[in-house]
């Protein structure tokens, strides 16, 4: 049988037709038309990056108390990222338990700042120019440079991380006091927020008393962070009757890095998730013999890249993952709702707190911190009145 062939199409300008391979082409040509400066070689008319940060200082609505300290105000440190006529905005909530401050952030921002190079999408290349230290300094100028990306596409972060919008909700802080004041500040939210966080770890034998005093107020969903605040026989007491009061999980009981965290986990009634223990990509593993979970915060992970990574990689584990804050105005906890819906439990209540919330755009909606829909990170300062 004879078959008939297919005609041969005209090479146009003298090229060879080739279906596929011109394919291919396009879709490179479409990828160097989206980002640009990641496929320019050579010299280059681009000007670099430049950032600019400074110190805020974050007033909280009422005194803040853990095991370890308390505070009334919180100093964090907002980066601004410059390219080509674009702004992108990060901030970064430096932890003292880690020997960071915002003076020191500021100072390494500073130090760092012409080295971020010409190509805001250049994550992996820009990180390797920065000292591997300062990671609440980190954080925020990777928020920017997030900012940025979103800015100059026209689309929102956790867009462009191919994430879905809406994540657990948060829970609300109910900070550390006596039995009775706790269980009447968790009376006074229990109709707005889906769930609750029990600061414990007083070293005064009442602990179970202020979760008691809390479950008596409202049948929401309860937890406990303990900030490193018990030993192994305290722990090994408390958590079966946590259990019995209906707690789903306790954070962090036993110091970081306490020999006995296995054995701890391995006794548990009911979940460990550890956040002192648990910093950045490099932790996780080690945290699978200790605990059931991990809290990712940006101040310690260095920011959403490396969250990212650290949430995969947990997940591989078997572990559960938490997304944690720290006292943060709404441009902080904005870029952490990004990737919240790659976390089984969000904490992301560090704007909630303030007096007053710089940072509109995060929306608090049936009890979700809810990203905008919005270009990057979707916040923008907001100058209060002066009269």
């Amino acid at each position: 049988m004879n078959r008939s062939r297919q005609p041969s199409r005209a090479p146009r300008n003298g090229a060879v037709y080739a279906p596929g391979r011109n394919r291919t082409c396009d879709l490179a040509l479409r990828r160097r038309t989206l980002y640009p400066l990641s496929y320019r070689r050579g010299a280059s008319s681009v000007a670099p990056m430049q950032a600019t940060a400074r110190i805020a200082t974050l007033e909280l609505a009422e005194t803040f108390v853990i095991s370890r300290e308390s505070q009334d105000m919180a100093e964090v440190v907002q980066v601004e990222v410059h390219h080509d006529g674009v702004s992108g905005v990060g901030e970064g909530a430096p932890i003292d338990r880690y020997g960071e401050s915002a003076e020191s952030a500021l100072q390494y921002i500073e130090e760092f700042a012409e080295a971020l190079g010409e190509d805001p999408f250049a994550l992996d290349e820009i990180a390797a120019r920065l000292e591997p230290r300062e990671w609440a300094a980190r954080a925020a100028l990777d928020a920017a440079l997030h900012d940025l990306q979103g800015r100059l596409t026209g689309v929102p972060v956790w867009k462009l991380l191919g994430l879905r919008q809406l994540g657990p909700p948060t829970s609300w802080t109910i900070w550390l006091g006596d039995p009775d004041d706790m269980g009447n500040r968790a009376a006074g939210v229990a109709d707005r927020f889906l769930r609750l966080k029990l600061k414990l770890g007083a070293r005064d034998g009442r602990d179970v008393d202020r979760v008691r005093a809390v479950r008596e107020t409202t049948e929401v969903p309860l937890q406990v962070d303990v900030n490193e605040y018990w030993t192994l026989d305290e722990a090994l007491d408390a958590l079966p009757q946590l259990a019995e009061l209906g707690v789903e999980y306790c954070e962090q009981p036993l110091p970081a890095g306490d020999p006995d965290g296995p054995r701890l986990k391995a006794a548990s009634p009911i979940p460990i998730y550890v956040d002192e223990d648990c910093h950045r990509l490099d932790s996780v593993a080690a945290c699978a013999a200790r605990a059931h979970g991990i809290n990712i915060k940006l101040a310690k992970s260095g920011g959403i890249r490396e969250a990212v990574r650290m949430a995969h990689a947990a997940r591989a584990l078997g572990l559960g993952v938490m997304l944690g804050c720290m006292i943060e105005s709404g441009l902080g906890i904005a870029a952490a709702a990004q990737v919240a819906t790659l976390c089984d439990h969000v904490d992301l209540d560090g704007n909630l707190l303030l007096a007053y919330d710089p940072w509109p755009g995060v929306e608090f909606r049936d009890g979700i911190q809810v990203p905008a829909d919005e270009p990057g990170l979707g916040v923008r300062e907001e100058v209060p009145d002066p009269r």
